[in-house]
């Protein structure tokens, strides 16, 4: 990531009424109604993922978790699907 890829405000968990900093980044789509190889994303701090998560994954929307780039949970992540057909691992 370069410093013009940076924010310059930390990124906040997209939990309603949330303000913590963001830790993971939730990659989802609903296949509906966007191609296969769209994603949209979810900011979660670690106080919601589980919550954010499991909301996009009885809708059978969540595609896959990963921390922030320079989050302490880097370490640690893992993934929670498989890579879809044409997706990119990281």
């Amino acid at each position: 990531m370069s410093d013009l890829d940076t924010p310059s405000q930390p990124l906040i968990c997209s939990a309603r009424g949330c303000r913590a900093p963001a830790a993971w980044s939730l990659r989802w789509n609903n296949p509906r109604i966007h191609k296969p190889e769209r994603r949209k994303t979810w900011l979660a701090c670690d106080l919601h993922r589980p919550q954010l998560g499991d909301f996009l994954t009885a809708r059978g929307f969540l595609r896959e978790v990963a921390p922030l780039a320079g989050s302490p949970t880097l370490e640690g992540w893992t993934r929670t699907t498989e890579p879809q057909l044409g997706e990119r691992e990281e």
